[in-house]
């Protein structure tokens, strides 16, 4: 290994290398096309059914968490709304899981597949939830862990959260090598699997993704066996894709195709996530514009050739909410329903609020998670940090928030109103950039059956809007 030339472009050049050796799986068996590849294959050959997944996950903590009605939010929407207006709002519970955040599902089974195989440890490159999840999930399975964590500016300056996620992974056993913000986040997890010989528990592998589906599985459930229904809407945190992905294929799994699939991000419009300056200007880790807009356009990253979490196919309508209106929502959660959760899994709870409005009362909207609150997650934290950088924090007129340059949080609750984005846009964005790994003349009718699947529209739709506007 020590002759191996370790710089940054000869470790990216062997990307699809170390990808292959480090999970077992050989994305390239899956591949047609520059842009196409043979998706549900890839994610039936993980090999378990939803009744290993959910047998493994018992295994160490995680899921059939609880389902709650939110009784006084509920009541209080109804106030504001008109006659006849305000569904029921249900939230999933998932701070019940081992390590406090949904996110336990996706490492349960990355982890388990790596035991199974024989690996030492994982690797994983997160802001921290899921670092701490794998971590805890490794220390049952007897595994090492390594999280590769980005946590400062170039001024040595990290975001509470972050650090507080950090102490988190390092509680549970995991060895954090914390970073500056910048392209070497998956250069040095790209070279740390190459150089220890760990598996890659990627947030976007397929083992990732498929053990989110029990979510949506659980959710389908617990709502028909409380109801006598399926949910009418389930609102699912928007960041890279995954947690809607793995949700929608689990409701599906559990007969639910009816349910309408909402994606939830806060808007960070403006900050780039991987600029110096801006890194420190935001007040959420994840679940933001900053990975929700670019991952639902062009889901393939460095990390996983193939990505799993391919959040357009699922997607029905997809909403953005201020941080200001987030933290409001956070507070009141706690205040009226005496739940203290973490104001980033909060997200969707902001956007089911505005929904609830224009849906009946006997309608059924869920939120699909919780994330655990501790000293760097709090909102106070967030919001004092926030202030420290020189960002406005004031109430007001939530539309008067700036990402970066101030938070205006509610006064009233009927200043929640999360502003749905157009569909459609994304999607012919996502053909863009498809059109930049293929020339779209050299398209096949398979290559466009597949970008179909993948924006959730027929072939027809890519050739009226996309194929006949080009030159």
């Amino acid at each position: 290994m020590s002759n191996r030339d370790m710089s940054y472009q000869a470790v990216m050049a062997r990307k699809n290398e170390i990808m292959m050796s480090s999970m077992g799986m050989d994305y390239s068996d899956y591949i047609s096309s520059p842009v196409a590849f043979d998706f549900e294959r890839m994610m039936r050959d993980t090999g378990y059914s939803m009744e290993e997944i959910l047998r493994i996950q018992q295994e160490t903590k995680v899921g059939n968490t609880p389902l709650y009605e939110l009784r006084n939010l509920t009541l209080a929407v109804r106030k504001i709304s008109p006659k006849g207006k305000g569904a029921v709002i249900l939230v999933k519970d998932e701070a019940a899981n081992a390590s406090g955040s949904f996110k336990a599902r996706r490492a349960s089974l990355s982890v388990y597949e790596a035991a199974r195989k024989g690996y030492r440890g994982v690797v994983a490159a997160t802001s921290g939830n899921y670092g701490a999840a794998v971590a805890s999930q490794a220390a049952q399975r007897n595994l090492k862990t390594i999280i590769l964590q980005e946590v400062y500016d170039s001024r040595g300056v990290g975001q509470p959260e972050i650090i507080e996620k950090g102490r988190a992974c390092e509680a549970y056993g995991a060895e954090v090598l914390k970073l500056t913000v910048g392209p070497e986040l998956f250069y040095m997890q790209l070279r740390t699997l190459e150089e220890t010989g760990f598996f890659n528990a990627s947030l976007y592998t397929p083992y990732g993704i498929r053990g989110i589906e029990s979510l949506g599985y659980e959710i389908a459930q617990q709502t028909q066996k409380m109801y006598g229904k399926a949910p009418d809407v389930v609102v699912v945190t928007h960041a890279g894709g995954g947690n809607l992905t793995g949700t929608a294929r689990g409701l599906l799994q559990a007969g639910s195709p009816s349910t309408r699939i909402v994606g939830c991000s806060v808007d960070l419009h403006g900050l780039h996530m991987a600029s110096d300056h801006d890194f420190n200007r935001k007040s959420f880790t994840t679940g933001h514009t900053g990975f929700g807009v670019p991952f639902a356009v062009w889901p393939d990253r460095t990390d996983v050739p193939r990505n799993a979490a391919r959040s357009l196919r699922y997607m029905d309508e997809y909403h953005i909410v201020s941080q200001g209106e987030v933290f409001y929502i956070t507070e009141l959660l706690t205040k009226i329903e005496g739940l203290e959760r973490g104001p980033a899994g909060n997200t969707s709870l902001t956007a089911a609020v505005s929904l609830a409005r224009q849906m009946d009362q006997d309608q059924i909207i869920v939120v699909q998670e919780t994330e655990y609150t501790g000293a760097g997650k709090h909102q106070n934290a967030e919001l004092s940090f926030a202030r420290e950088n020189g960002i406005e924090v004031r109430r007001g007129d939530p539309v008067e928030n700036v990402p970066g340059k101030s938070i205006v949080i509610p006064e009233r609750l009927e200043q929640v109103q999360s502003q749905i984005q157009n569909l459609d846009h994304l999607r012919l964005e996502y053909l863009g950039n498809a059109a930049r790994q293929l020339v779209p003349d050299a398209w096949t009718e398979k290559d466009i059956a597949f970008l179909a699947e993948d924006i959730k529209k027929d072939p027809q739709w890519i050739k009226e809007n996309f194929l006949t506007h080009l030159n």
